[in-house]
């Protein structure tokens, strides 16, 4: 599309003479990043099959004004119909579903905010690009939910009542817009576990081979940041008939340096077996097919350790971490990596560890298990103005990967296990 172009869609002036169907909804869906997105693709099976709802998208700009690589591709990839933003600013919507507040004020529609990790509180007390001293923030703060003395969002999502107690005392504000629904997520995550045996197949793993993923959230603290030999120590050190090794990557990191980047860094890794998990699906899967789980403070590793798996952290900066919670549990029961230390040795001992602490973090991580589904389509059907359809609210397993032919790449399809 042209700069300055509008798209001729089911919105703005003139759309009823366009449209399948008058008198519909409109949906807008606002991507300004991938991890956020991915979120949203969870969400929007609820709204499947109703014929009184028009879906479109748009990729907002992150804040600065900046645009994230991939986001559009994503889009694209997935046959959405993307408002540019420009066009996404002038019209009007019944509901706007976003998974991060970064140009929700700029739009005119009821947003329906939910978080795009584990959780609405980031697991940092402090913003890693602000510096050592910066205030604390957490992600329900003041700054992020109003804008011009008004609370941007209709409902502000959040996973824990723990949340809403934090939500009082850092903007009262938003209070009476917070609905405790859940993490979605989590509940798919624990929808895929019977058919765990599909996603090891999937996977290509025999019977006897244990799957090690390794997970790294973005920015130089992370692990791959910090570790970046980790992966090949891995698959030196492991032999290969007995161990498999999958390497899951914050979306962030493939958005700032690109999938060449990637997979150029990861090159003879990919030669040796790796498993290179792409940013916008597939990390579940891996989850579900894992044996052990190796990573720092980011979601995937709190998931992994939600849902039973083994966990060994990597060294992160513990001054900077969020009392409490899910992520303090992490720290204090995980086992932890040494690279002083043979890497079988630790891995052994890993998954031979005690992991009754485990239920603990995963009550941490979600007020309503198996439910954020019930709870997200009741508050968006409420925005809308509708009765919800009658049929049971969908919570499918995650998607299967597939293997791409000539690229060491796992990409996520359509079809479910």
């Amino acid at each position: 599309m042209m700069a300055g172009q509008w798209l001729n869609g089911p919105v703005g002036r003139g759309a009823e003479h366009r449209v399948l169907r008058r008198g519909c909804r409109t949906v807008l869906v606002v991507f300004p990043f991938v991890a956020a997105g991915t979120r949203l693709m969870d969400v929007l099976p609820l709204l499947e099959a109703d014929h009184r709802i028009f879906t479109v998208f748009t990729v907002a700009p992150a804040r600065g004004g900046t645009v994230c690589h991939g986001v559009e591709e994503f889009l694209r990839a997935r046959a959405c119909l993307v408002l540019p933003w420009e066009q996404a600013m002038r019209c009007e919507f019944d509901l706007v579903l976003a998974a991060s507040p970064d140009g929700l004020a700029e739009l005119h529609g009821q947003p329906l905010l939910v978080p795009h990790g584990a959780g609405a509180l980031r697991p940092l007390l402090r913003s890693r690009s602000a510096g050592p001293d910066a205030a604390p923030t957490h992600g329900l703060d003041r700054e992020a939910l109003m804008s011009r003395g008004r609370v941007v969002p209709s409902v502000v999502a959040l996973a824990h009542e723990a949340e809403l107690a934090v939500l009082r005392e850092s903007c009262p504000e938003a209070v009476p817009s917070a609905a405790v629904v859940g993490d979605i997520c989590y509940d798919r995550l624990l929808a895929s576990i019977p058919f765990r045996a599909g996603y090891r197949q999937a996977f290509g793993l025999a019977r006897d081979q244990k799957l090690v993923v390794v997970s790294s959230t973005w920015q130089p603290e992370s692990t791959l940041g910090s570790q970046p030999d980790l992966l090949a120590r891995l698959l030196d050190t492991l032999p290969s008939r007995r161990f498999r090794v999958a390497a899951v990557v914050h979306a962030n990191a493939w958005s700032v340096h690109g999938h060449w980047q990637l997979r150029a860094w990861y090159a003879d890794c990919l030669r040796a077996g790796l498993f290179l998990v792409p940013p916008d699906e597939g990390w579940r899967a891996a989850l579900v097919a894992a044996d052990l789980v190796v990573g720092d403070y980011g979601s995937v590793t709190r998931y992994g350790a939600a849902i039973g798996l083994p966990v060994m952290t990597t060294p992160f900066l513990e001054n900077n971490i969020r009392p409490g919670g899910a992520i303090e549990v992490l720290r204090r029961n995980a086992s932890r990596l040494r690279a002083d230390q043979p890497l079988p040795g630790q891995i052994a001992a890993a998954m031979g560890g005690d992991r009754g602490w485990q239920d603990e973090l995963a009550g941490h991580l979600t007020s309503a298990p198996g439910r954020a589904g019930e709870h997200l389509r009741r508050a968006m059907y409420k925005l809308l103005g509708l009765d919800e359809p009658a049929r049971a609210v969908p919570c499918s397993p995650v998607p299967l990967p597939r293997f791409v032919e000539g690229d060491m790449t796992w990409w996520a399809e359509d079809s479910h296990v």
